[in-house]
């Protein structure tokens, strides 16, 4: 089925976050655990992990003109980062690339796990902070008293739950730096030679690409407020040690460590990942009164910073429904913000990508320069060194905490899930790079002119350009791409100056549905613009959506693409919806004064999420929501009057 129609309408990082526990407070609540957990074991039979599908090989890319769309995950931990040492893993960055490929690895929690289809790229960001020195120091917590898989299947309720305990006290009061006595330098350059090792052992230039880099994991002085950034290397000339917030606690602090790294003639670059979790942190360049915060809104933010991940397990950070009260579609994997706090628009605003891009706008307007002109990406945050972004086969985050279904779920009986976030993150998400082949120096260049796109783990294909007039019917060329670049510009870039006036841009958007998944539900244009007083708005048009559906006359959008999702199976069908869906669309309301961006969001039709899935796998109801419609995000291309 085709569809297309046009409208005009210091640091602590503590993973789970939350307040601390002091030692008092741990034998108090074991001592609770003791009345509600018996001393039997917690009988999860998915602990073998979800059933083996057979690998499917990677559909071939589509290929527009001399560009063709690369998968990868960009956020990827192994054993060398503390919290995923102690929560069991023990897989190594040669593991990481390994299963990337298509290998079969082991899980954390003693299974074996191997990836759906082989990804194109990928990086091992571990945490820089105390890089390796849990691993490699004779650190004394349960998980090396005796190895995760048999603690969770031989021992009982109780004293697994004493042994999170125990992990998590530690993360919460410490941070990366357990119970370590401090940093030892050798440690950390042996396990940063590991991860550079590792990844120039895989690279297969045109093939398979690696990048090395690190997690630089900063906080606002509060446990569980994100400020991380992922440090990635385009190149083999490398530091001789990752750059920790040990070394500098602040974003400016990075910065000028990125711009030393240039200086020498070093492609780096760095990724801010779950602003959801920054409590408004992440995007600030203003203060309380509106004026420009100096060293946060540097001119160079955006070249340091070309891309975001918006779309990752801990949660997405697009939108927020308290930021975008209109948008329907707003509410999607929502994790909130550190576990017991409570959402509201001070802690959403300036933590989410769109109205981060909407600041930047409005900088652009009163300043002349726009310190938030960034893309987008998703990636998974794995820490057990694999890529979980397949919602049927998803193995969950940190292994003690919710690598099987009846930890994550709380069928095991242990309550943890009622203590964690892990019913509220997401399977993940990966990074779609538009680029001329699979190479370091190629994706690299992508990422910084920001020819990227984010979707939540589907491989949906997306194709925007803007311009200020395209040949009719070229979103059906054969060849967009072509087209797009010979009349305007793709995702990340800057419209030209109109060649006459009283033009309004014009957008070329195509998506085309994962080969081995679900149809389409429908194309939306997002708009941003700033008017005369320098308040920036928001827009929602919808451009091409399946069935021809007709619009609801009460709100002016189209009916709702229904559901074939079968919650008791965990299946559903592809009756409904379109395989490709395209609009070639002008802004009705373009005003040429006002700043403004344009990006795309597509929508699949209603699929089982990871939860549903589990369920089915145990035995039990399913948890709210049952269904999920995935998507993809691409970067935006601006306008500047």
């Amino acid at each position: 089925m085709q569809g297309r129609r046009q409208t005009g309408g210091q640091p602590t990082h503590g993973e789970a976050g939350g307040v601390k526990v002091k030692l008092l407070g741990l034998l108090l609540l074991t001592a609770l655990l003791a009345a509600y957990v018996t001393l039997s074991p917690i009988e999860d039979p998915s602990l073998k992990g979800p059933e083996p599908s057979e690998p499917m090989t990677t559909a071939p890319a589509p290929v527009q003109g001399e560009q063709r769309v690369y998968w990868g995950d960009l956020h990827i931990h192994t054993s060398l980062s503390s919290d995923a040492f102690t929560m069991g893993v023990r897989a190594v960055p040669d593991d990481v690339y390994r299963f990337a490929k298509g290998a079969t690895i082991e899980h954390g929690a003693g299974y074996p796990v191997t990836i759906a289809r082989p990804l194109d790229f990928a990086a091992v960001t571990d945490h820089a902070e105390y890089l390796g020195q849990a691993k490699l120091s004779g650190l004394d917590v349960p998980t090396t008293r005796q190895r995760l898989a048999d603690l969770l299947s031989n021992e009982n309720r109780l004293t697994i739950t004493q042994a999170w305990w125990e992990i998590m006290s530690l993360i919460r009061e410490n941070g990366f730096k357990l119970d370590l006595e401090g940093v030892d330098p050798e440690i950390n350059k042996s396990a940063w030679e590991e991860i550079v090792a590792a990844a120039e052992q895989h690279y297969e230039p045109g093939v398979f690409t690696t990048f090395p880099g690190w997690e630089w994991s900063a906080d606002a002085g509060d446990v569980g407020t994100h400020l991380h950034r992922n440090v990635i290397y385009g190149g083999d000339d490398l530091p001789e040690i990752p750059f920790s917030s040990i070394d500098g606690p602040t974003p400016p602090d990075l910065w000028v460590f990125l711009r030393s790294e240039r200086a020498k003639g070093r492609r780096v670059m760095a990724i801010p990942h779950n602003p959801n979790l920054s409590e408004g942190l992440a995007y600030r360049i203003t203060g309380s009164s509106g004026e420009r915060i100096t060293e946060l809104s540097p001119a160079d933010r955006s070249i340091l910073e070309p891309i975001s991940e918006i779309l990752q397990i801990k949660g997405s950070s697009d939108t927020h429904p308290l930021l975008s009260s209109l948008d329907e579609f707003a509410d999607f994997e929502i994790a909130g913000t550190v576990p017991g706090r409570e959402m509201t628009l001070t802690s959403v605003k300036g933590a989410y990508a769109r109205d981060a891009l909407r600041g930047g706008i409005s900088m652009a307007h009163s300043e002349g320069f726009n310190p938030l002109k960034f893309g987008v990406i998703g990636s998974s945050d794995s820490h057990n060194a694999t890529s979980p972004s397949d919602e049927k086969g998803y193995t969950g985050k940190l292994p003690m905490m919710d690598g099987s279904a009846g930890l994550r779920t709380g069928a095991a009986g242990l309550g943890l899930d009622k203590m964690t976030p892990a019913r509220k993150w997401g399977s993940g998400g990966l990074a779609a790079v538009w680029a001329p082949e699979n190479t370091r120096e190629a994706l690299f260049d992508a990422m910084q002119r920001r020819e990227t796109f984010a979707t939540s783990g589907p491989r949906i294909t997306v194709s925007l350009f803007g311009g200020w007039g395209f040949p009719d019917g070229a979103d059906e060329a054969p060849d967009v791409h072509t087209v797009g670049r010979s009349y305007g510009v793709p995702m990340g870039g800057d419209l030209p100056v109109a060649p006459e006036v009283g033009l309004a841009p014009e957008f070329i958007a195509v998506a085309q549905r994962d080969p081995l998944g679900a149809n389409l539900d429908r194309i939306q244009m997002i708009k941003g613009w700033v008017d005369a007083d320098g308040t920036s708005h928001e827009a929602i048009f919808d451009l091409a959506w399946s069935d021809d559906r007709d619009i609801d006359p009460g709100t002016g959008k189209p009916l709702s693409v229904g559901s074939t999702v079968d919650p008791k199976t965990a299946t559903y069908t592809n009756e409904i919806g379109a395989p490709q869906l395209s609009a070639q669309w002008r802004d009705p309301d373009f005003d040429p004064r006002q700043e403004a961006f344009y990006y795309l969001r597509v929508l699949e039709i209603p699929t089982p999420r990871w939860s549903t899935y589990d369920a089915l796998q145990l035995g039990m109801e399913p948890m709210e929501p049952v269904a999920i419609q995935e998507r993809a995000i691409s970067s935006a291309i601006w306008y500047q009057p």
